[in-house]
């Protein structure tokens, strides 16, 4: 099992900036690939961002391509979500996930509870 935690979410003005983290414990020694996914309100969850283990190889969503940054710290078993240059519409609850990877859902066998992402006009 791996347990994920979300952290750093809340609300900002457009423009802002917010970085998200997401911590993991349990079978941490397993190289998980891990990813983003976000939900808004009366929406599907979407993917958002991935990255390999090694931190080599990252994706990212079309709507999110040069504002978010995904990476990793093995060492601290975290991955971190930075947003910046933040619109409205990337309200949503974010989660991350932990697994094979892709840009589905199916790909990640463990997820976080998630975090808030709120962002005003």
């Amino acid at each position: 099992q791996v347990q994920l935690v979300e952290s750093g979410g809340g609300l900002v003005q457009a423009g802002g900036s917010l970085r998200l983290s997401c911590a993991a414990s349990g079978r941490t020694h397993i190289r998980y690939a891990m990813g983003w996914f976000r939900q808004a309100p009366g929406k599907e969850r979407e993917f958002v961002a991935s990255i390999t283990w090694s931190g080599g190889s990252t994706w990212y969503a079309d709507s999110v391509k040069g504002r978010f940054t995904i990476s990793r710290d093995n060492a601290k078993n975290t991955v971190y979500l930075q947003m910046n240059s933040l619109k409205p519409e990337d309200t949503a609850v974010y989660y991350c996930g932990a697994g094979p990877g892709g840009l589905g859902r199916q790909g990640y066998d463990y997820w976080g509870q998630g975090t808030q992402v709120t962002v005003s006009s």
